[in-house]
């Protein structure tokens, strides 16, 4: 059986940032990019978003132009966490509840606790959120996401305000909560390692063009 695309981008351009006649991304997989800083990485995920939209060209999310797409819908199934993301005010329950809130949902103490656990956060719910550090904070976010019934994480480099060991923890448990939820997983990495790795797919963009393998 061949595997669903879930984004196509088919000749997007955008500025001088990216570059791609023709990219897909499958369901069900996941897909690592590297490449120099600037080279527009982060520019492709905020394009699969809809945070930004493409001078030229199109991206289809399956089978269906984004831009057709409500964007706010769209970003309910296809999540981004940001290489700095956001701390909100309050306590970490409060931080993992807050997306969830958006969505009229809610989630017992038990779940939150075995999100924080996945991502070897060992801090209590009611801990000020505001006083954690970098990599704590990347944790949270990780946490917050797997809360949340999604389709597709997109994540820009996770893993990078973390030392070694606990990157290569964090990352396992990101991708075996992908794998074990059936969801697609499209991450940049500074690590070829964690590239080759983890990813079914891997392309290195630089000077905003793609090509496959690193």
């Amino acid at each position: 059986m061949t595997a669903e695309p879930l984004f196509h981008v088919k000749n997007v351009r955008y500025k001088k940032a990216l570059s791609v006649d023709n990219l897909t991304i499958t369901a069900g997989n996941i897909t690592c990019l590297v490449g120099k800083s600037g080279g527009g990485k982060t520019t492709l995920l905020r394009l699969l978003n809809k945070m930004i939209s493409p001078d030229t060209g199109e991206v289809f999310y399956r089978g269906t132009p984004l831009s057709t797409l409500d964007s706010v819908a769209h970003r309910r199934r296809v999540v981004m966490l940001h290489q700095k993301p956001y701390v909100f005010p309050g306590t970490i329950r409060d931080n993992l509840l807050r997306p969830l809130t958006f969505r009229s949902e809610h989630a017992e103490d038990a779940t939150l606790l075995a999100a924080l656990k996945r991502v070897s956060l060992d801090k209590a719910l009611d801990t000020d959120a505001e006083t954690l550090s970098g990599g704590e904070a990347q944790r949270l976010a990780l946490a917050r996401l797997m809360v949340l019934d999604v389709e597709c994480v997109l994540l820009d480099e996770p893993s990078s305000a973390l030392d070694e060991a606990t990157e290569s923890d964090v990352i396992n448990a990101v991708v075996s909560y992908v794998k074990t939820h059936a969801l697609t997983l499209v991450m940049i990495t500074h690590s070829k390692t964690i590239a080759q790795q983890h990813g079914d797919a891997v392309y290195t963009i630089n000077n905003g063009h793609i090509k496959e393998g690193t």
